[in-house]
């Protein structure tokens, strides 16, 4: 079974914590051990795993991003948000975490981020969990 998460964005570039939203997900699945697929069906716009303790991070790392692929080349897309599908491109559409003893193996600063490179918008993030044979 896949559920679904909704993001609503504020801003054209910015990263959101789902860390609680899946994991209350893994809560009400009462999967024990296993793995927890996270996918984001959108081309400008991604998902990582990275610190969730400092605020700062997040803004060095959209910062990062915007000086690889800034939104003002001259791209070829017409559509002008050729620097979103690069971004995406980068930070990727998946992740993974572990599940033991009912709960994300996560690192002790770790959260998991969906990453919006062109809105705002309400995007759309699926949640997958395999339970481990036993």
């Amino acid at each position: 079974m896949i559920k679904t998460i909704s993001v609503k964005t504020s801003s054209r570039e910015e990263m959101v914590d789902i860390r609680a939203e899946v994991e209350k997900i893994v809560k009400e699945r009462g999967i024990k051990n296993g793995v927890c697929y996270i996918y984001v069906p959108h081309t400008t716009a991604g998902v990582t795993i990275n610190e969730g303790a400092d605020p700062s991070v997040k803004k060095d790392i959209l910062y990062a991003l915007k000086k690889i692929a800034p939104p003002t080349e001259a791209y070829s897309h017409i559509e002008g948000n050729a620097d979103s599908h690069i971004k995406a491109t980068l930070v990727g559409s998946s992740a993974s975490v572990f599940i033991e003893g009912g709960r994300l193996i996560l690192g002790q600063w770790q959260s998991i981020f969906f990453c919006e490179f062109d809105g705002p918008r309400t995007r759309k993030v699926y949640i997958k969990i395999i339970k481990e044979e036993e």
